[in-house]
């Protein structure tokens, strides 16, 4: 791996929310939304999305994604 890949953010977004219904991805309500944070990788935001998911495991409506924003602002990008 260069240096430039290494220091190289990959930004990712964890965010969660209510859904209507458990096999869709629509959200309940859109002002609910948590948004948790925006990370400068992968592992880390995957960190984040695995402590909210355990955390409202209780409730199977609620879920919380990853977004990889590195592809949305670098579509070009393999990584």
């Amino acid at each position: 791996m260069t240096k430039d890949t290494e220091n190289k953010q990959l930004l990712h977004l964890v965010f969660g929310g209510e859904l209507e219904d458990i096999d869709s991805t629509t959200f309940r309500d859109l002002s609910k939304l948590d948004i948790v944070g925006i990370y400068p990788d992968y592992k880390s935001a995957h960190a984040a999305w695995k402590g909210k998911a355990q955390a409202t495991v209780d409730n199977a409506q609620m879920r919380y994604f990853v977004v990889h924003m590195h592809r949305l602002l670098d579509p070009d990008s393999a990584h």
